[in-house]
């Protein structure tokens, strides 16, 4: 009787739980959002790439969507700003650029914070960037983040025996480690847990990989990977499919893939060089980086304002939701990931002013095409701006991408007619524009 009397009670207060209380709940998928380093999409099996195998990134585009033309900023610490904050770092002023730091004016309105409004449980692991660690233990959880695990950036390993702090607290545990493991094992940990409370959940992963090993310890190198040596360009790619393929066994495992959206792209273009080994006379040796993309030997970019140091991967993967095998072109910007999640999430506009757009409706098989005319592109003084086939620097250079990709031969201005007249004027009205600033909504 018992048992049955609790059979009872519960069906009776189901019938006074909110359809829309369920909906909710089942409208709010997962996500897990993984932001490689220093890749670029010529490194990349599915765009082409040939030098690296990517077999568990391959398999997310096959399963999914592929994003042709999606975009950073030329180096990291940009890139980071405009995906927390879904601004770009010049609407911070002197602080939105301050390498290594954070605006103030960010925190509580970061991807972090959003996600939290919406009840996810958040948590990031791998590359921070936007703080001395060791002199802000807690910044993380000022911008969203419930829990996190972080290797101290210029301060120690990101690799082998790393230098990580996990929750405001020094690891002490790390010796012999391998450090993408470690922050891989605190997101599955993670996922599960939130599953486990019932907590849809937020994992962002700024991954190490694959950016190079530090240069800047005083007195000392961080730790080799074997035989006198650091990872290898190609070896860290490998590690980094690797880490991916880890992250969505575990969501298979866990048997939430199909209710978690999962989202790759990576912060700048493909290194022009990677740190390998230190000579005789004690100099860190850099041999350069070049991949192989559709038989044509591609220089890496990173740092450059041109498509190698810009133009990166963008691949969501959702079963169920998003159809399998499918590719746009529609233009995607680092800003755009914010309000995209918090659009996934089921938020309503905060009247927060962003310069990023959600593609939201993309992934639910919209064209996009009238969502976003241009990308904005900024690195130590020099801006431009550009759209599918048209890009404007503000040194004067005009370039009609599809004739000239390389941006070799740049267009005389003062002789435009017809589109190439229009489009010049419209991009010269919006790079002027893009100053100061954003003005509230509402």
């Amino acid at each position: 009787m018992p048992a049955l009397k609790f059979v009872y009670t519960l069906a009776f207060a189901l019938l006074f739980i909110s359809p829309a209380v369920l909906s909710a709940a089942e409208s709010q998928p997962n996500i897990l959002l993984i932001m490689a380093d220093d890749v670029g999409s010529d490194a990349i099996g599915c765009y082409g790439g040939q030098s690296y195998p990517t077999p568990h990134i391959d398999k997310l585009a096959q399963g999914g969507l592929k994003f042709t033309q999606a975009y950073s900023m030329p180096v990291c610490h940009p890139s980071r700003v405009c995906l927390m904050t879904g601004r770009y770092p010049f609407r911070f002023g002197k602080a939105g650029s301050k390498w290594g730091d954070f605006p103030d004016a960010a925190e509580g309105i970061c991807i972090g914070d959003r996600m939290q409004q919406a009840g996810y449980a958040t948590a990031v692991a791998g590359k921070w960037q936007l703080c001395f660690m060791k002199n802000d233990l807690d910044h993380p959880s000022r911008v969203g983040f419930d829990k996190w695990c972080l290797f101290g950036w210029h301060e120690g390993g990101r690799y082998h025996d790393p230098l990580i702090y996990q929750n405001g607290k020094l690891l002490n545990n790390t010796e012999g480690k391998y450090g993408p493991d470690i922050y891989t094992d605190f997101l599955i940990d993670f996922m599960k847990e939130s599953h486990k409370e019932g907590k849809p959940f937020f994992a962002y992963y700024p991954m190490a990989l694959c950016h190079d090993v530090t240069d800047d310890l005083k007195g000392k190198h961080v730790a080799y990977a074997h035989d006198g040596h650091w990872l290898t360009f190609a070896e860290m790619m490998t590690s980094m499919d690797d880490m991916v393929g880890r992250l969505v066994a575990a969501l298979d495992e866990m048997g939430v893939r199909d209710n978690t959206l999962i989202l790759f792209t990576t912060d700048n273009g493909t290194p022009a060089a990677s740190y390998l080994y230190v000579n005789e006379q004690g100099k860190m040796v850099r041999p350069k980086v070049v991949s192989v993309r559709n038989n044509t030997i591609v220089p890496g970019g990173k740092g450059k304002l041109d498509d190698t140091g810009t133009r990166v991967p963008l691949i969501a993967n959702w079963p169920g939701h998003i159809k399998a095998n499918q590719e746009v072109n529609t233009m995607v910007d680092l800003t755009d990931y914010l309000p995209t999640v918090a659009d996934v999430a089921g938020l309503k506009d905060d009247g927060v002013p962003r310069d990023g757009v959600s593609f939201a409706e993309v992934l639910k098989g919209a064209s996009g095409k009238d969502r976003r005319d241009w990308i904005f592109i900024e690195h130590r003084g020099k801006r431009c701006v550009r759209s599918l086939n048209w890009k404007l620097y503000d040194d004067g250079r005009f370039f009609e991408l599809k004739q000239d990709p390389l941006e070799k031969s740049p267009l005389k201005t003062d002789a435009l007619s017809g589109k190439a007249k229009r489009n010049y004027a419209s991009l010269q009205d919006t790079l002027e524009k893009m100053q100061g600033p954003l003005k509230p909504t509402h």
